[in-house]
């Protein structure tokens, strides 16, 4: 918002906070995902999403729309590399896990016995390719020969961002699913995992941070926002990628720990009162009951 309003000032600037764009191809995608879930919804006959559910899968619809339309859209296309950072983030770190967790597992078992999807499935949400597939996605677009293709063509670009979104609903995946069929990872590795998924982020933002050119020539011809030189806005991007989205990382890693402590807590103590119950005391022949009541074996 803040950038919209400098670039409203700016006299180079086509953007004001009255215009806001609006590309159908997402409104219609986001709108056809929404009444499929609602179709689905009513399918469960006594199983229903929750308020909560309900509440993550349609505000990650708001928040995808917001992110592919609007200033955001128009500053990330047209003006400001980093603004394209924020808007990447939001769709493969935010949008993706507010979907999954607003799927109830219900929803998606059914399709597992289709004859192709089950077997995919059951291959791609292994922990070790959800990390590669969406490394691999993240560094392919991130190349400046693919970067530009996808700003010279509007197609290319919405395959680009369907490329992300997928590749990123299949990293959370190991971490957040909702199906049994499809386990989670124990808690230790899904700290482990997370930690791994850093790394390729960081050493792409690295690349990009320490070029000592312009990597992204769609972007040095652009108006400037704020007196932001292309060099100064390229830096900021691979900040944006490194910083936050690190950061990102590590506050569900400390999410993952403490619900890992919990559980551990519950389980001792669960443990503990079982052994209280039917323990037999060490060189003893009798059992202490709750009740304070002994029983002879």
């Amino acid at each position: 918002m803040a950038a919209s309003v400098a670039l409203l000032l700016h006299p180079a600037a086509r953007i004001a906070l009255s215009e806001f764009t609006v590309h159908p191809s997402t409104a219609i995608g986001l709108v056809g995902l929404g009444a499929l879930y609602q179709w689905r919804a009513q399918q469960g006959h006594e199983k229903t999403p929750t308020t909560g559910q309900r509440t993550l899968f349609f505000g990650a619809l708001l928040l995808i729309f917001f992110s592919l339309n609007g200033w955001l859209h128009d500053l990330s296309d047209t003006y400001l590399f980093s603004a394209h950072m924020v808007q990447h983030l939001t769709l493969t770190l935010v949008a993706p896990p507010m979907l999954i967790m607003g799927t109830p597992g219900w929803m998606l078992r059914p399709t597992l016995q289709w004859r192709v999807v089950g077997p995919l499935a059951r291959w791609a949400t292994g922990a070790a390719k959800c990390f590669l597939i969406f490394s691999v996605v993240l560094a392919t677009w991130h190349l400046p020969p693919m970067y530009e293709f996808a700003m010279a063509h509007h197609n290319i670009h919405i395959v680009q961002h369907l490329c992300f979104m997928v590749a990123a609903t299949l990293m959370w995946w190991p971490v957040l699913s909702p199906l049994p069929e499809l386990p989670r990872l124990s808690y230790p590795l899904q700290m482990l995992y997370l930690f791994l998924l850093t790394i390729p982020m960081s050493i792409i933002a690295i690349c990009i941070g320490y070029a000592d050119h312009i990597l992204y020539p769609a972007y040095s011809a652009a108006p400037r926002v704020w007196g932001i030189t292309p060099m100064q806005d390229q830096l900021i991007g691979a900040l944006i990628m490194w910083v936050p989205g690190g950061l990102f990382f590590f506050a569900i890693i400390s999410v993952v720990f403490f619900r890992w402590q919990a559980q551990g807590a519950e389980d001792h103590a669960a443990g503990a009162q079982v052994d209280w119950v039917v323990a037999p005391r060490e060189n003893s022949s009798v059992l202490d009951f709750p009740q304070g009541r002994r029983q002879r074996v």
